[in-house]
């Protein structure tokens, strides 16, 4: 949250501040932010009431502010948002559907940049730094949670194998951040489950900067989708 950050930098420009009133600005809403809280991170004590209820706004409402905000950035940067997030569409596909489809690449996008950016673009598991080959994991489904969607901290960065294996209740990670894995995978005497799997058993996994997984969503998987 430095002035020094190249995209503070952007911002500042994109919207006429200084990088220094910016990370002023983030420093303030850090205050409110209950992951950077759970690792003693206190934030900026000047916050204001106003930057509480802009807090608060956006962190219950994910779904519709994060697209907003997209909105208004591609805005500032004089693109549309499709462009922004380059996405490509068919070119028959017209009104409504279209909206709809775009709202919907959009906040995928969001939650992927968001997820990743949180963990430094290293997977929680084996520490691969790779962007390519992680993918922004949902905890709670994308189809069963609605209201949860695009909530980072929904999402766990994982390679594309485990990533695959979680949501397959193969593993789980527990509410202590530790890694679980199902007697189904522990059974299987093959030296590469052990290698890629069997092994990361009991690890703690790699606590984001920001947005640490809701152990109530971890709770979840560890009842409704791990195979124990």
């Amino acid at each position: 949250m430095h002035g020094s950050n190249p995209e503070i930098i952007e911002l500042a420009r994109l919207i006429n501040r200084t990088t220094g009133s910016i990370a002023l600005k983030l420093g303030n809403f850090a205050s409110f932010d209950p992951s950077l809280q759970a690792r003693g991170i206190k934030g900026a004590s000047n916050a204001s009431k106003l930057d509480g209820e802009i807090w608060k706004e956006f962190f219950n409402d994910w779904n519709a502010l994060a697209f907003e905000s997209e909105l208004l950035l591609a805005k500032y940067k004089g693109v549309s948002v499709q462009q922004l997030h380059k996405i490509e569409l068919p070119e028959d596909m017209v009104g409504r559907n279209k909206e709809r489809m775009v709202q919907t690449r959009v906040n995928q996008s969001f939650f992927r940049k968001a997820v990743l950016a949180s963990y430094d673009n290293t997977c929680c598991i084996t520490g691969l730094r790779f962007p390519e080959l992680l993918v922004a994991s949902h905890i709670r489904p994308w189809a069963l949670d609605e209201s949860n969607r695009l909530n980072p901290r929904n999402g766990l960065a994982i390679n594309a194998l485990h990533d695959k294996a979680f949501e397959n209740g193969l593993i789980t990670i527990g509410t202590d951040y530790r890694i679980r894995v199902s007697e189904k995978i522990k059974k299987n005497k093959d030296q590469i489950a052990h290698d890629y799997i069997i092994r990361y058993e009991n690890q703690m996994i790699k606590l984001p900067n920001r947005f640490i997984p809701d152990v109530a969503f971890l709770a979840y998987h560890n009842a409704e989708r791990f195979v124990p």
